[in-house]
């Protein structure tokens, strides 16, 4: 008899404390249209704001831990994180 492993990053809930990368997060500058554009439009601005944010690992791993399905997150759009979920096994 096989046991059946799964390996997924399962939805956590965060204190405060584990959630302050976002006080200083350089999204919290902008408005939410521009990490969550119409469908078609650009990321492009949005991410390179994100390149430049300390925040931005944290707020990644927030993401896939989460499973943000719309907007950019951590610099990665929602195809990307979904890509990065696949090639980890993941997805």
């Amino acid at each position: 008899m096989s046991a059946m492993h799964t390996d997924t990053i399962e939805p956590i809930t965060l204190t405060e404390a584990d959630m302050s990368w976002r006080e200083d997060a350089l999204c919290a500058q902008a408005g939410p249209e521009f990490f969550f554009p119409a469908p078609g439009s650009s990321t492009r601005e949005a991410k390179l704001l994100c390149g430049a944010c300390e925040g931005r690992l944290a707020c990644l791993e927030y993401a896939l831990r989460n499973d943000e399905r719309f907007g950019v997150w951590g610099g990665l759009s929602e195809k990307e994180r979904l890509r990065l979920r696949r090639d980890q096994g993941q997805g």
